[in-house]
């Protein structure tokens, strides 16, 4: 019984190695009161979809396998796992962070893992996750690949932390001006404006200020006052990370990205160092990926043509300037300038 014990312990440990060895197993999911990391299998082809990999179900035949905190350390001390360069993109929703990971899922240049559920599941676990978690995902998918991580928005608490885990990373700090964020949450709709209340309630927890109002007048705000002040306070934070990390962020407008995606592309590949110049760059951008929304997957023209036919509202277009106006006023007392410098290109 002892050498049957025995055999089964060995190929649990053999499969477990493989798994940790092979970029193809993604860290899916934490459970905190077993101290395990679950795993799941993807192809590389789901990277390029439009859906997130928060969303990922294992690849046809597999199943999700767990492996505790304690055999990963063991396991991958006596054979490290290898490693590619990896770099972030932190990003303040609706500004295009979904569309560049997107182009930058290049098989042979880069892989780019768009919102890995993994890091909004591990939440405050302990400190012993964060850098295996990071040091799983920089895996490499292809010979001499950097690979590029977009965490959601709902994980930025964590930017700190992965940027002390990864001291060689570099990070994108994507964010747009608040007409454009504000416009993005009324084209949500009703859930769009409750989202929006639940993000300033997020933001204020980790990077939050004062700012003067008691619980009564906060309750008060209209829903895209608390939008805006959502969006200024993520300013504010990001303004911080970009003084904090100087020389490793660089600071993009979602917007300028979108005017032009072959310009940020070879920017972007020349501040990660990876070989992405201005003929790849153009031909990306002129690519399938800009035909189609980065995260429906409609024609991207007609997307936006109805969406912008959804807000279209002289009520709209009053709200949204009054509350540029509020926040503009905030931003001016707090001596921070928004939307932030655009520092990439």
């Amino acid at each position: 019984m002892s050498n049957f014990a025995e055999n089964s312990a060995d190929m649990h440990t053999d499969m477990h190695t493989d798994i940790l060895q092979d970029a193809r197993w993604i860290p899916h999911g934490f459970d905190a009161q077993a101290d395990t990391l679950q795993f799941i299998q993807i192809d590389r082809s789901r990277l390029a979809q439009s859906a997130f990999l928060a969303d990922a179900k294992p690849a046809a035949g597999t199943q999700p396998v767990s492996i505790s905190m304690e055999q990963i350390a063991q396991i991958t001390a006596a054979s490290p796992v290898p490693s590619a360069p990896l770099h972030f993109i932190f990003h303040t929703a609706f500004c295009r962070s979904t569309l560049l990971a997107r182009a930058l899922e290049q098989p042979g240049l880069c892989a780019a893992l768009s919102e890995p559920g993994i890091l909004a599941r591990i939440g405050g676990a302990g400190p012993h996750v964060l850098p295996a978690v990071t040091r799983l995902l920089a895996r490499p998918w292809g010979d001499g690949e950097a690979v590029f991580v977009k965490p959601t928005n709902h994980a930025n608490a964590l930017i700190p932390a992965l940027m002390e885990a990864n001291p060689d990373a570099r990070a994108l700090l994507m964010t747009n001006p608040l007409p454009s964020f504000l416009a993005a949450v009324i084209r949500k709709g009703m859930l769009g404006r409750r989202w929006a209340r639940q993000l300033y309630l997020e933001v204020m927890s980790y990077a939050g200020m004062d700012l003067g109002m008691d619980a009564r007048e906060q309750f008060a705000m209209t829903d895209l006052q608390a939008a805006g002040l959502a969006w200024f306070l993520n300013q504010r934070f990001l303004d911080a990370l970009s003084r904090k990390y100087a020389g490793r962020v660089r600071v993009l407008d979602g917007d300028d990205f979108g005017r032009e995606p072959a310009k940020v592309l070879e920017a972007a590949g020349s501040f990660t160092q990876i070989s992405l110049d201005a003929a790849r760059a153009a031909r990306i951008a002129s690519g399938p990926v800009f035909t189609a929304d980065a995260k429906t997957g409609e024609d991207y023209a007609a997307k936006s043509a109805r969406d912008a036919a959804a807000i279209q509202s002289a009520v709209t277009d009053d709200e949204i300037a009054k509350v540029g106006e509020w926040i503009t006023m905030i931003a001016d007392q707090a001596g921070l300038k928004v939307p932030l410098r655009q520092t990439l290109i």
